[in-house]
């Protein structure tokens, strides 16, 4: 049996502006990940944006959840800065 893990990140944005543009730089990269080793979903809930990665060990699991957070965090940054 193989043993599935899963983490749930709960990120709080300061406006819908600022989160749809995150999502609209992430959301191609969710939809055609490069390995089956994870699997991510990215969806807002309010002014939250809910990152839910899925693996089949702990490795791959921690490897795509700080790649996400990267992403997410150089994203937001290069929005602060042309907004």
């Amino acid at each position: 049996m193989a043993v599935r893990t899963k983490a749930v990140v709960r990120l709080k944005f300061v406006s819908k502006e600022k989160l749809n543009a995150l999502l609209a730089a992430l959301l191609p990269e969710a939809n055609s990940p490069v390995t089956r080793r994870a699997m991510v979903s990215l969806k807002k809930d309010g002014l939250f944006l809910l990152l839910s990665v899925e693996a089949g060990d702990v490795g791959a699991l921690r490897s795509t959840l700080n790649a996400y957070l990267r992403w997410i965090n150089s994203t937001i940054s290069v929005i602060d800065l042309v907004g």
